[in-house]
């Protein structure tokens, strides 16, 4: 008797399993995809844009921390996601690319935001224990270099805005601002894997 409902037990187990996953699989797609987009918006760096490129310098806090961890990075991305979606919805475009290229990186980020949600919100899930240790930040580093993570990423897009604002949204500095989203975006999908 016993073994007859741990069998269908187990099976909605390993099926629950899979879907609660779902969104984190789901975000892989979408942030390869919108990578994709931002590749495509140009087939190549306009050459007159060149002499104009920039060095927005990526928080060296991220590029070299090993006390990072995988939620520290997925909350890191979920900052850039929404920094980048903030960019991207800027109407200041001046026909630098085609509308209906702009529409799909402001639906695909805006997909991958919500993506990163959910997946953060089912690590919470899994990982109660962790609440206690956010409480005190004394005794969860991680959680300090998470909130310094945050402050460094938004001032490095801060930047990239100042930049597009200094540039008056002129076309290159929107090719160039394409570019080192793509940049960030490739950097964050590798830094996921090896975690």
């Amino acid at each position: 008797m016993i073994r007859k409902c741990l069998w269908p037990a187990c099976l909605m187990g390993l099926l629950i399993t899979g879907i609660l996953s779902l969104d984190c699989n789901l975000l892989n797609r979408v942030t390869w995809q919108n990578l994709k987009l931002l590749s495509s918006m140009r087939n190549s760096f306009p050459k007159d844009c060149l002499r104009e490129n920039k060095a927005f310098e990526m928080p060296q806090e991220i590029l070299y921390s090993t006390q990072l961890l995988k939620r520290d990075i997925k909350e890191a991305f979920y900052e850039i996601s929404l920094q980048a979606f903030n960019i991207f919805s800027q109407y200041t475009f001046q026909s630098t690319w085609k509308k209906k290229y702009l529409k799909r990186i402001q639906i695909g980020l805006h997909r991958q935001l919500q993506y990163l949600e959910q997946c953060l919100e089912e690590e919470e899930k899994e990982n109660e224990d962790m609440k206690e240790m956010e409480e005190d930040e004394s005794k969860y580093p991680g959680a300090m270099v998470s909130q310094l993570t945050n402050l460094e990423l938004k001032r490095y897009f801060h930047r990239i805005s100042s930049f597009l604002k200094d540039k008056k949204y002129s076309h290159c500095a929107w090719e160039i601002v394409r570019v080192e989203i793509r940049r960030c975006f490739c950097y964050f999908t590798a830094l996921l894997r090896k975690k």
